[in-house]
């Protein structure tokens, strides 16, 4: 018994696992075998295009969704300049909308909008760049989580999609204070604009020429309603924002028009008075609606709210549905010497001495596809079920999403380029502070070995929602919901409130990460109490109790005998897991077996678990 568990110890989980081909070998077909092969394979990798593309389209549609859910709220939440003017609260608002409109590049735009009009200056406009960077990346963190049924595959993908939000969580944490000090950011860009002559210019379409023809049949917004809430126009509250007319056309003429008082009149010369009436000459525009546009929505008449609700129900269940058959024909396809090539082809690194040269290639690809398909939420959600059925291993995916953050600033540039002439510099320098963030995250997190700590953090939380998987729900609330939405509320009640609440948790939270690395490194400089957490309740230090309260919830609510069972062996795994890690633990540490404590933990996670069984439906 105890030598199958040192074996099992020896294996690593984050090994690539083998793709075995349990078909026909090639040589061992006939003629008409292998025409039918071949076939199959063209047609499964038609199939497999076809799925990525409505998989894309989904993601388009999902963004629109949340547009007309949340949209008008965004552009509310954008409105107030007091907050905005908090470095933090700017944080946090970017955040909280790019997750209400699915996409940073419309967030962005929001912010490009409100810093042409004058409203927002670029300073204060750069902590939200920032927020919209880690917003963006909850989309393949939400991907990853239909493949929890295989824990091993759960495992990987997770961790696969969660490394991109360790990097943009790490790099704010050291670029925001920094900016907040210096400016750096703002200073840099600065320079660069002002030392180009800038040209307005047509940015280019790629892959939305493809999907449009999709998505626009649809559905159709008014993006600037969204723009137009944020500037202060009060009539665009009361617009909706699925878009009716497609073509319009804006004549704009020269009109006598009668005023309130001579103050109102564009200037004295054009100002006359008859009795009780100011007349003045003016700019009047009057727009005539041409063409209706050609959607499914156009002529429905329900409220955005409804129309985004059928949208994000409709848009979730495509997008799930693609990414479980996505992932079953990969795993039919990807077997054998194909598996065998594809994977030396990802994962082997040039030879010595130019192996350190593959990582910042994988940038560069990642950096073209993103730019391709125009959008980083799409790309890395495209490569995190491989990361999860093991043709993409965790270390080439973190370049991979690196260069996806490159690739989609570089997108935004090429938009900021085509800016009118007076909104060019301003648009165009917000894009660079986006692209000069994740320029310096990445020479902050990745060209020194040790310092790529956001894989060893994704392999951290990997490992732990492998055991619990409910727990990746909760990180996704916690760190994508819950905490900006607590630190924004702390902002409202003014910097002093949010420095008085925030300061001892954040000082707390460093004590706690110094003494669990000397527990790890250098237990011996540690007092022997707290050489480890033991001294505190269970339920303080383990998410072992934790995890039996939901089971045993799961269980009563589960009216399904089968689902009971899945629970009940989920738990008879953990406590197997729970009892050998601490015995492990206990031999290494310490040299000290303490088998009665050990017996008294096992014993007792022994009779909650036939508690658990009893309640079982």
């Amino acid at each position: 018994m105890m030598r199958s568990i040192a074996i099992k110890e020896d294996v690593d989980p984050w090994d690539l696992p083998e793709l075995t081909d349990t078909g026909v070998p090639w040589l061992a077909l006939d003629t008409k075998g292998k025409i039918l092969r071949v076939l199959v394979s063209v047609g499964k990798l038609i199939l497999l295009l076809c799925l990525l593309y409505i998989f894309i389209c989904s993601l388009d549609i999902l963004s629109s969704a949340f547009q007309l859910v949340g949209g008008k709220t965004a552009g509310d939440i954008f409105q107030d300049n007091s907050i905005l003017s908090n470095p933090l609260a700017g944080l946090v608002i970017g955040v909280l909308v790019t997750l209400l409109v699915q996409s940073s590049s419309t967030s962005s735009s929001i912010v490009v909008s409100m810093v042409s009009s004058g409203l927002l200056t670029v300073q204060v406009a750069v902590p939200i760049i920032m927020g919209t960077n880690i917003g963006t990346s909850v989309t393949n963190t939400l991907v990853a989580m239909t493949q929890a049924g295989e824990r091993s595959t759960f495992r990987r993908a997770f961790a696969g999609a969660t490394v991109h939000d360790f990097f943009n969580w790490l790099t704010v944490l050291v670029l925001l204070p920094l900016e907040v000090a210096t400016g750096y950011l703002y200073v840099v860009t600065k320079i660069i604009i002002d030392s180009f002559s800038l040209q307005s210019g047509q940015a280019p379409d790629l892959l939305n020429v493809i999907t449009d023809i999709v998505t626009e049949s649809i559905i159709q917004l008014d993006e600037s309603v969204i723009n137009g809430i944020a500037t202060g126009h009060l009539e665009a509250r009361n617009k909706s924002l699925i878009k009716k007319w497609c073509q319009t056309f804006t004549n704009t003429t020269l009109m006598n028009v009668t005023v309130p008082g001579p103050e109102n009149c564009t200037s004295p010369s054009l100002c006359w008075i008859d009795g009780n009436l100011t007349f003045t000459v003016k700019n009047v525009s009057h727009t005539y609606n041409l063409e209706k546009c050609k959607h499914l929505f156009v002529d429905v008449n329900l409220s955005d709210l409804v129309v985004g609700l059928i949208l994000l129900t409709l848009s979730l269940l495509v997008l799930c549905s693609c990414l479980v058959l996505i992932v079953k024909m990969l795993n039919s396809m990807l077997k054998g010497q194909v598996a065998t090539v594809i994977k030396k082809i990802l994962n082997t690194d040039f030879p010595f001495p130019f192996g350190w040269v593959t990582g910042y290639i994988a940038i560069l690809v990642g950096a073209g596809m993103t730019f391709i398909v125009q959008s980083s939420s799409v790309f890395t959600s495209a490569i995190t079920p491989l990361v999860g059925i093991g043709v993409i291993s965790i270390e080439r995916a973190y370049p991979l999403s690196l260069g996806s953050n490159i690739g989609t600033t570089t997108t935004a540039i090429l938009a900021a380029m085509a800016s009118p002439g007076d909104t060019l510099a301003n648009a165009l320098q917000i894009a660079l502070v986006h692209f000069l963030f994740n320029i310096s995250g990445i020479l902050l997190w990745y060209p020194v070995p040790f310092t790529r700590i956001p894989i060893q953090l994704a392999k951290g939380l990997g490992n732990i929602t492998a055991s619990y998987r409910w727990f990746a729900a909760v990180y996704i609330i916690c760190c994508f919901f819950l905490l900006p939405l607590l630190v924004f509320s702390l902002s409202l009640a003014g910097w002093q409130v949010l420095v008085g609440v925030g300061a001892p948790i954040i000082v707390l939270l460093i004590i706690i990460i110094v003494i669990n690395m000397l527990q790890k490194r250098k237990p011996g400089c540690l007092p022997s109490r707290l050489r480890s957490w033991d001294f505190l309740p269970v339920w303080a230090h383990s998410l072992a109790p934790w995890d039996k309260v939901i089971c045993v919830i799961i269980a009563k609510c589960c009216c399904c005998c089968k689902c009971c069972q899945i629970a009940s062996d989920n738990q008879e795994h953990r406590v197997q897991e729970y009892v050998e890690r601490n015995k492990n633990s206990h031999i290494v540490e310490y040299g000290n077996p303490a088998m009665s404590t050990e017996k008294e933990v096992e014993n007792e996670m022994r009779i909650e678990l036939q508690i658990l069984k009893i309640t079982k439906l």
